[in-house]
């Protein structure tokens, strides 16, 4: 499939991912000639590549495909068309998810040493996004809990230890990323999508016996990984330089039901979320849902999460928790989706032998 590599630029319209902020530049529509073309030349090398009929030889596919590859260069090169080559072209989405699979590798081994700190996790990327003002349209997780102004809180008390790990963590994955180093915003929250899957790992061993092999198994059958793909997508955050204003975030452990409450509705979530998000909420996720059961909004979920728990599958309870996560770590932030992706090879056409 030589020559099919020559048109991997192209951007089919069902594989395009989110984009950042819109282009001054109109992006090449699905029904474009200059789309249309593509598509049916990539379609046709990748088919005669496969052809068995040997009137379909090397030398005329290759020649096809480098007439494309010459096309496409000049297309994405042309002033018409500047800004339509992002993220989602295939290429840097592929750099993308590699490198993200690199940074789940290294979080996960460093949380699974550590796992006494998982609350700390969990609560650290709660308080990084729990600072978002919706009037202002500022704060959220946007990595100022980093700073030593803002982790010194009273409401960070405890955390520190936490953070510590993200930084020993960052310097690994600094060392193998080709698009630059990771943002903190970016990092805190994945690292409490880790330390959530940890958490949902050792409930499916914990059904098996204690069978690590025959949990891992379980949960790949019956559990939520194939849920976290917007979670995924949501990468790309900035990290705040200042810490964010004193005030927007509760001390969880002295807050009142009702403070809690609110905070959680002026983001944009309610009691639902709030019983949810109880293992976030400090270090004793039973004590914690004993005090929301005592809130008549909050106690219909707590049981029905305490119950989902129980199961085999937990999908209620696993499913509800990503999506609050998930729309958490996303407030106020406006995603880069070409972050931490680098130049793509260009094709040396001196060095082709036809």
């Amino acid at each position: 499939m030589a020559g099919a590599s020559f048109v991997s630029t192209v951007r089919p319209p069902a594989l395009l991912g989110p984009r950042g902020p819109a282009s001054p530049s109109a992006p090449i529509g699905a029904s474009s000639p200059a789309r249309r073309h593509a598509l049916m030349i990539q379609v046709c090398c990748r088919a005669a590549a496969q052809e068995e009929n040997p009137r379909f030889r090397r030398r005329d596919l290759i020649g096809g495909c480098l007439t494309t590859a010459v096309g496409l260069e000049i297309l994405e090169g042309s002033t018409k068309f500047t800004g339509v080559a992002t993220a989602a072209d295939l290429i840097e989405r592929r750099q993308r998810s590699e490198f993200q699979s690199s940074i789940k590798g290294t979080l996960s081994t460093a949380i699974t040493a550590k796992k006494e700190l998982i609350p700390s996790l969990l609560t650290l990327a709660l308080n990084d996004a729990m600072t978002y003002d919706k009037a202002t349209k500022s704060g959220g997780p946007n990595g100022s809990i980093r700073l030593s102004a803002e982790i010194s809180r009273p409401e960070n008390s405890g955390l520190s230890a936490a953070v510590d790990l993200l930084i020993e963590a960052k310097k690994e994955i600094d060392s193998y990323s080709k698009g630059g180093p990771i943002s903190f915003a970016d990092l805190i929250q994945f690292a409490a999508q880790s330390a959530v899957k940890t958490t949902f790992i050792d409930a499916a061993i914990a059904k098996c016996g204690g069978n690590e092999e025959k949990g891992r198994t379980l949960y790949v059958a019956y559990g939520s990984n194939g849920q976290w793909g917007l979670f995924d997508k949501l990468f790309g955050r900035q990290d705040a330089e200042e810490p964010d204003p004193e005030g927007r975030t509760p001390d969880w452990s002295k807050a009142s039901l009702q403070e809690m409450k609110d905070k959680f509705i002026t983001v944009g979530l309610g009691p639902r979320q709030l019983a949810v998000m109880s293992a976030f909420l400090g270090p004793d996720q039973a004590a914690t849902e004993e005090r929301l059961i005592a809130d008549k909004d909050c106690r219909p979920w707590v049981e029905k999460y305490q119950r989902s728990r129980e199961t085999v599958s937990r999908t209620d309870y696993e499913v509800d928790l990503i999506t609050t996560l998930t729309k958490l770590s996303s407030l106020g932030q406006k995603i880069n989706y070409e972050a931490y992706t680098y130049p793509k090879q260009k094709i040396d056409l001196g060095k082709l032998k036809l």
